[in-house]
């Protein structure tokens, strides 16, 4: 009874520690810190190499095999091609517990080529794609953190494993599901997602949806439209059922859920029966269970449009996430670091530039940002991303760094201005600062890491995790191939052709 008595008075006086006192010490991330400031030319090499390879999901070959170079450079053993994915990267150094994988993606976006220095309009090369995201940023911080984490757990004798997921085609909801099913993240203590922001933050529960996403491919005969139309099974009269049949149910349906199609394929011209035909949807809910059942109740419309119409249906599964689940305790740990680092110092030309950018694309121009995020709790939003699948087998933090523009939005041209410029520059340093502190801390402090492990049971309790991916799912090698050959040759001419020196 006493034991049990001192156990409790220690879990209450771990409870009111400060986070600093349970992490890694101020020498221990003074140092750090400054291998990342003294490392911030190789750094903004590495996103900016990233940047002009401009590689879509699936195709981000020449990516891969420079980040393989560099990891390798700073002493990291790393796979590329792991999980049935050429251009997928696993890199690891260290050895024992914990384990620590930072996770994020390197693909750009279809037709996304722009002169990063201008603000008006200005393909790098027409219809190329290239990074209106920039997702280029994230493969600086990462590095850059790993390389300070090494040195940092080398010169202090620090136990632990860092490993780095760079996965692809995080815009198709791709990879990371399969690289859950390949059993990646199964000796992993905890993860970090990264990604570009235009401010610092983190925080903690439901940050987005859960979707699923498939082709329904529908097989009838062909006939004259006109002369003998009985003779024909109309696989775009299928395809209209389907999607009208969707459409009724949605009535019986829980407010929470979402769905939207395409129809990609519809029939050559209207007086020959179409005997091929195919609608892709995503169907999307607030939990992966949930997202499922509506998924199921979508099969069974299409075997019913197929039925009516005569016809036979082919489903290729396209892709599959489950919502991010975000741990608090390491969001605190997290937003301590932030306050304590802060957003970067940005001079008057970098703020000029901001608000001249702003003001030419009709926003407010409120210059860059200089004070954190408030911390508190997710609003879940209604898009999606691979990463969840990580977040429901390991306790998973999250990081959103500034190097982007406030006001500019994502998946457009405008999104990739700056993207090579001193702001993306300053926001990697300053993310790779914070992200290397927070994991220094679950590196150093046992105790910090067993309230990370009670916050994950208690997040995950009453919803046991299953793979949203069919059996026999698998990745889509040729997803984006086409195009990627077309446009390389000529996307060769703007690479950088530098290596980054870290030391």
């Amino acid at each position: 009874m006493q034991r049990f008595i001192g156990l409790v008075m220690a879990a209450c006086l771990l409870a009111a520690l400060p986070f600093a006192a349970l992490g890694a010490g101020d020498e221990q991330k003074k140092h750090a810190y400054d291998v990342i400031d003294r490392n911030a030319a190789a750094t903004a090499v590495v996103g900016d190499s990233l940047f002009y390879f401009g590689e879509l999901g699936m195709q981000e070959h020449e990516s891969a095999k420079f980040l393989k170079q560099t990891l390798e450079g700073i002493g990291f053993k790393v796979e590329v091609g792991g999980a049935g994915m050429p251009t997928n990267v696993w890199a690891e150094w260290g050895s024992g517990k914990p384990k620590i994988v930072i996770v994020s993606e390197i693909d750009a976006l279809p037709e996304g080529s722009q002169d990063p220095k201008s603000m008006a309009r200005k393909p790098l090369v027409q219809g190329a794609p290239g990074h209106m995201e920039g997702h280029n940023t994230h493969g600086a911080l990462a590095v850059a953190a790993a390389h300070a984490l090494k040195l940092t757990m080398e010169r202090y004798k620090i136990p632990g494993t860092v490993a780095i997921s760079f996965g692809p085609a995080e815009e198709q909801l791709i990879s990371r599901p399969f690289l859950v099913r390949a059993g990646y993240f199964k000796d992993a203590d905890a993860a970090i997602l990264v990604h570009i922001g235009d401010n610092m933050r983190t925080t903690f529960g439901f940050r987005n949806y859960a979707a699923i996403s498939a082709k329904f491919t529908f097989h009838g005969k062909t006939a004259h439209g006109a002369v003998a139309p009985w003779e024909g099974r109309d696989a775009l009269d299928a395809v209209e059922l389907m999607s009208i049949g969707f459409d009724k149910l949605r009535e019986h349906l829980k407010p929470t859920y979402r769905g939207h199609r395409v129809i990609t394929m519809g029939g050559i011209q209207p007086n020959v029966i179409p005997d091929l035909a195919q609608i892709w949807w995503y169907v999307r809910d607030a939990s992966g269970p949930a997202a499922k059942e509506n998924f199921d109740k979508l099969v069974n419309v299409g075997k019913g449009a197929a039925l009516m119409t005569g016809t036979t249906m082919d489903m290729e599964f396209v892709a599959s996430a489950w919502p991010q689940l975000a741990n608090k305790v390491i969001a605190e740990a997290m937003q301590a670091n932030i306050d304590a680092v802060g957003l970067p110092k940005w001079s008057d030309d970098e703020v000029k530039f901001a608000r001249d950018f702003q003001t030419s694309l009709g926003l407010k121009a409120v210059g860059l940002n200089t004070q954190p995020i408030k911390f508190g709790a997710a609003q879940q939003s209604f898009a999606s991303n691979d990463s969840g699948d990580v977040t429901w087998n390991v306790p998973t933090g999250t990081l959103d760094f500034a190097a982007g523009i406030p006001g500019v939005s994502p998946h457009n041209w405008q999104a990739a201005v700056a993207k090579t410029s001193s702001i993306a520059h300053k926001g990697e340093v300053a993310g790779a600062k914070i992200l290397a502190a927070t994991i220094l801390d679950m590196l150093t402090s046992p105790e910090l890491m067993e309230r990370v492990k009670v916050q994950f049971r208690e997040d995950t309790k009453g919803t046991e995790y299953f793979s949203l991916l069919p059996a026999s799912a698998k990745p889509p090698l040729d997803m984006n191939r086409e195009t990627m050959e077309r446009m390389r040759p000529e996307m060769r001419k703007s690479y950088l052709n530098q290596v980054p020196r870290f030391q």
